[in-house]
């Protein structure tokens, strides 16, 4: 899928695959995300009404990508009830997003929380100290 990798509103270390002008959304229900930048993190919100911390998958893929998947199935339960649906759309719905992480995220302490609806990950920025690590020298035998 192709990708574009510069957005006005977004640092172009992030990509979005849901919104390009020249290609169909691909999930018109996608949720809304934010991206926010202080001086010792990124915080990535995502709106989740509805959804429980079990809804969700957070994980860093193979390339050090930042992938969230959301999916939540509803309980068809049987009740009696005086009508019947004519249409129903709601019942089931999945989500990922995949997002490329900036060089300064420090991958171990990143975070994600559920609360209000809404899924807060934290990526912490690496301390200055950790991103000028001296390089490692290979002895040439």
């Amino acid at each position: 899928m192709p990708v574009r990798r510069t957005q006005n509103w977004l640092p172009s270390i992030f990509n979005d695959f849901f919104d390009n002008d020249w290609m169909i959304k691909a999930n018109a229900t996608a949720p809304a995300i934010n991206v926010f930048e202080t001086e010792k993190e990124y915080k990535v919100e995502l709106a989740a009404p509805g959804m429980t911390k079990d809804d969700f998958n957070v994980r860093i893929d193979e390339d050090n990508n930042l992938v969230i998947t959301m999916e939540k199935k509803a309980e068809n339960k049987e009740e009696k009830k005086e009508g019947r649906y004519l249409r129903r759309e709601f019942s089931y719905s999945k989500f990922q997003q995949t997002m490329i992480l900036p060089d300064n995220v420090d991958k171990d302490r990143i975070s994600a929380a559920v609360e209000n609806g809404v899924l807060n990950v934290q990526l912490p920025k690496l301390s200055a100290e950790e991103i000028k690590r001296p390089d490692k020298q290979i002895e040439v035998k």
